[in-house]
């Protein structure tokens, strides 16, 4: 697979609307490519997957994953979402940034690395619901694959390597206050309590701050009490999004949340916890020496919920994505294609 026939491919996804938990269309086109290319794809659900060459036990496994679907499109869209177009070396699209360039990079990759003997085994995945963390995604078929050492997250980095990634837990909060009529001394206003807590995680600092990612961060984002105007409220509930950085786990974190405050906190998930790779794995390295810059990401994507070692690279700008004309460069495909089959040809990892 060439550069243009990945960038045909790329033009028949986005033709193709693709939102989570409806990727089955898009699903249907990959597996087809895959069997067109001389592979023999699996699928479970809307994941789509293949093995460039016959499994060897002895030798480490590397993923290369890419999602299928996309997020719906907003209303400032001034061109078709679903009519790919060419303008001055820019295809728009939705989802031609986030992420079907660095879906159809990685498998003109595999298909490029397959061809030859390499000290690894290697599978490529399109995979579903990524932009819900759904739970028919890429965690449906995590069992399928087998053991995987190493994996390569496709996702806009401008083909630079976050070896960090932000996790996520989003707190459902309650302060417990007592009922009473607001034209009287009575009750226990909940509202009131929860002010203290909403301080706290407005302005607690934790002490461990990483290198690449800085600090925790918490937002409240929502708050609600209160049913009518002369009755203190007995509860007062709000929501917390936090962003955690790789020198905490999510449940470490919650357990000091909830001994720092009065409120019940209940998280929604704790799964989705940050990750990092060391700045001296093999393909760190070679990124390194090829004049790529590391860093850390503050967007989540699947790496959130593999548990072995991964690294977040791929085509297009982090910034495109989600908004209005969504495009992706011709130019960051045809890079994408090169610097994947760089890293990886004859990479030497260790089995985990």
């Amino acid at each position: 697979m060439q550069t243009q026939q990945a960038i045909e491919l790329l033009k028949r996804l986005i033709a193709t609307p693709s939102p989570s938990r409806e990727e089955a269309a898009v699903a249907d086109i990959m597996e087809a490519e895959l069997r067109a290319l001389g592979f023999e794809p699996q699928r479970k659900g809307n994941n789509v997957w293949a093995q460039a060459w016959a499994y060897d036990a002895e030798r480490p496994t590397i993923l290369l994953d890419a999602h299928l679907d996309t997020v719906k499109p907003n209303s400032q869209w001034t061109r078709d979402p679903f009519t790919p177009e060419v303008v001055d070396g820019k295809l728009y699209g939705l989802g031609s940034n986030d992420t079907g360039g660095s879906l159809v990079a990685m498998l003109a990759a595999f298909m490029h690395l397959s061809k030859g003997e390499q000290p690894y085994n290697l599978i490529f995945l399109a995979s579903a619901e990524e932009e819900v963390t759904g739970v028919n995604g890429v965690r449906a078929v995590l069992s399928e694959l087998g053991e995987i050492d190493f994996a390569i997250v496709g996702e806009p980095t401008s083909l630079q390597p976050a070896v960090a990634e932000k996790g996520l837990m989003v707190l459902d909060c309650v302060a417990h206050g007592v009922a009473g009529h607001a034209a009287r001394e009575e009750g226990v206003n909940a509202i009131y309590k929860a002010l203290k807590d909403i301080e706290w995680f407005r302005t607690h600092q934790f002490e461990r701050v990483s290198p690449l990612l800085g600090a925790v961060k918490m937002s409240v984002t929502g708050v609600n009490a209160g049913t009518q105007h002369n009755v203190v409220p007995a509860e007062c509930k709000f929501m917390v999004d936090v962003r955690v950085n790789e020198c905490y786990q999510n449940e470490e974190l919650l357990e000091e949340i909830r001994q720092s405050v009065e409120c019940d906190v209940t998280p929604r998930s704790t799964h989705l916890n940050s990750s990092a790779i060391a700045l001296n794995h093999p393909a760190v390295e070679r990124l390194v020496a090829m004049g790529k810059k590391p860093f850390g990401s503050p967007t989540m994507s699947n790496q959130a919920v593999m548990p072995f070692t991964t690294l977040k690279l791929g085509p297009g700008d982090s910034a495109r994505s989600h908004t209005a004309d969504e495009y992706i460069l011709l130019s960051e495909i045809e890079e994408a294609i090169g610097l994947y089959c760089s890293v990886l040809d004859g990479l030497k990892i260790e089995k985990q």
